[in-house]
């Protein structure tokens, strides 16, 4: 038998959590910071519950049990990729059964307090959460799994997440009032968020690949552009869009066209000129290192077959340097997908409107419910470059995509 070590290590990080930190907090409103219950507690009173169903109260307990067993026996058994398929999934339908515990807990609270009462997800869950996440990470690596393989446990588990939410098993946690209070603004700004990604990649790229090709092609503009990149990195982003209200809005003012555009002082204009700008150096970094890494003999190859400088580029240099350059595109889109939050401050709108507005009025789940869309934007949005970067190798070596 040989034991597995980073999952020996989650497993008991995670237990460790359950153990010693509470698995939700109860407080009697959403203003109020509550009191912290542990998972033994919680356990107790659920299966005592007698306003809940049957499969409430019974469902997350049997889950635990066969989970945990699964879990250690994934721990120690001789590692097999039947194993380890089924120590995924096991580990995936663990959060499944802890969201389910403190979705019927909180129905316990609304039913034995107040309905005002805030049951909301705790800091061990989290920590498990994230055991769970390293746990099967490690297994598909270890597995070499394909990215299919990777999408299903994804879809898996996001299916199971739905079906609680749809059930209205987890209804009374706090974190899905505060969905139910704000539903119909969030799609809009799931939406507005996107945008402002959208409206910052789409100049970046138009301006990031043409001038890493001119600092390929004449070296000497690298000692001058390169530090100014560098520097606009070293802003603070708040600080950024301050600085362009003032200029955007005497751009609008002196002239009235670009204000019929939505150019101003504050809004989507500054906000997409600032992430554009924070956007430039990895795109422009990656265009370079992708360029400078063609062979020689391949230009060499093209110039003798008569090609002039714009079909070496896009024949030859582009397709050569596309897996590099996509993983530069990569790091701007995943960095404006954070960023983006930030120019709510603004007036930019998007997710981090609503993220504000859970921190200046103290309300850590509103916060969690901008937080977590974002979190999935950027997960998306790098299993898309991912897909993009492994297609790019592929075609480079003439398989089939």
């Amino acid at each position: 038998m040989r034991i597995a070590f980073a999952t020996l290590t989650t497993a008991g990080m995670a237990f460790a959590a359950l153990a010693g930190l509470p698995l939700v907090s109860v407080a009697p409103n959403r203003l109020v910071s509550g009191e912290g219950v542990s998972g033994w507690a919680m356990l107790a009173q659920v299966r005592a519950g007698i306003h809940v169903s049957t499969i409430e109260t019974t469902l997350p307990v049997l889950l635990l049990t066969a989970l945990l067993a699964l879990i250690g026996i994934g721990v120690f058994a001789r590692q097999t990729r039947l194993l380890n398929l089924g120590v995924i999934a096991g580990t995936a339908t663990l959060i499944l059964a802890l969201l389910g515990l403190c979705g019927a807990y909180a129905a316990q609270v609304a039913l034995a307090q107040s309905p005002y009462a805030r049951t909301s997800l705790g800091s061990a869950f989290w920590l498990v959460t994230l055991m769970a996440w390293l746990a099967v990470m490690d297994r598909l690596h270890a597995m070499q799994a394909p990215l299919w393989l990777r999408g299903l446990v994804w879809a898996g588990w996001l299916a199971g997440a739905w079906w609680l939410a749809a059930s209205g098993s987890i209804d009374q946690l706090s974190l899905m009032k505060e969905y139910a209070n704000h539903a119909d603004t969030l799609g809009a700004a799931v939406a507005r968020h996107l945008e402002i990604v959208v409206l910052t990649l789409v100049p970046t790229l138009c301006l990031g690949i043409p001038m890493g090709w001119v600092l390929h092609r004449w070296t000497r503009l690298q000692a001058a552009l390169m530090p100014v990149l560098n520097t606009i990195q070293t802003i603070p982003s708040i600080a950024l869009f301050g600085l362009l209200m003032v200029p955007l809005a005497w751009m609008a003012k002196s002239w009235p066209t670009l204000a019929s555009w939505g150019v101003s002082g504050i809004g989507l204009a500054p906000a997409v000129v600032a992430l554009t700008l924070y956007s430039l150096l990895p795109v422009v970094r990656a265009t370079l290192a992708g360029l400078a890494q063609v062979p020689a003999g391949v230009l060499q190859a093209a110039r003798g077959m008569g090609m002039g400088a714009a079909r070496i580029l896009w024949q030859a240099q582009l397709p050569l340097a596309a897996p590099v350059i996509l993983a530069g595109v990569r790091t701007a889109a995943l960095q404006t997908v954070g960023l983006a939050a930030v120019a709510a401050l603004i007036g930019a709108g998007g997710l981090g409107a609503i993220m504000f507005d859970g921190l200046f009025s103290t309300a850590h789940d509103l916060v969690l419910l901008a937080v977590l869309p974002i979190l999935g934007l950027a997960l998306v949005c790098d299993a898309v470059f991912v897909l993009f970067t492994l297609l790019a190798r592929r075609s480079l070596k003439g398989e089939p995509t």
